[in-house]
């Protein structure tokens, strides 16, 4: 039996999330999972060398959301991250497709986007592992680096969001807050939910940090 479909909000819903009349139904493919797993392995950059420090903020595993291999944060030490927290049921969920086409864009200059759902904010991730992952890839192209529904706020808050909330002085305030972090692994910018993807801001710090060594 197919896993129940997970509505898509419309992308036209860019100043809230959750409104009425937003949502539709998204049809699944049963192979979905897979093949985003095989996507996310050629995506997925090498252990960093042991010239590579691994900074503290990434010393930490989490499961990967298609299948809950546990994944080491250390493998991206050395790239420039855009760590978001997402969710399937949300007015930004249509940010998806921006953040998939940056990740694609610099994935070569260094750049990975890091995707966290949580369903911290009006309980708009109410689905699990498969089910997420098959609606990020079969709604908008999903490739970059997902991990299993964790909390991002509160005394539940995963380790990582809580040294970035740290790192910046700032929390999220609802889905796809993003944080910029450099290449030895501080956060220089941090951004709000109703921040685009091609924010030309958000662009021009991710190319600065791209460019830095």
């Amino acid at each position: 039996m197919r896993p129940p479909a997970l509505p898509r909000a419309t992308a036209g819903a860019s100043s809230g999330c959750g409104m009425p009349g937003t949502l539709l139904c998204v049809a699944f493919l049963a192979w979905a999972p897979a093949t985003l797993q095989a996507a996310d392995a050629l995506q997925s950059p090498r252990s960093p060398s042991a010239a590579t420090a691994c900074p503290g903020i990434l010393q930490k595993s989490f499961p990967r959301l298609q299948d809950d291999a546990p994944q080491n944060l250390c493998q991206y030490a050395g790239r420039v991250l855009l760590v978001v927290n997402t969710a399937s049921y949300c007015g930004f969920t249509s940010q998806y497709e921006g953040l998939e086409k940056l990740h694609a864009r610099w994935i070569a200059q260094g750049l990975t986007v890091l995707g966290f759902p949580a369903n911290d904010f009006g309980q708009q991730e109410p689905g699990q592992g498969q089910q997420i992952a098959d609606f990020c890839f079969n709604t908008y192209g999903v490739q970059f680096p997902m991990f299993a529904k964790s909390n991002v706020v509160g005394p539940k808050a995963n380790a990582l969001y809580r040294d970035l909330a740290k790192a910046s002085g700032t929390v999220p305030q609802w889905n796809f807050h993003k944080y910029l972090l450099d290449r030895q692994g501080r956060v220089v910018a941090s951004y709000p939910s109703a921040t685009p993807p091609d924010n030309p801001r958000l662009l021009a710090d991710i190319q600065r940090a791209l460019a830095a060594r």
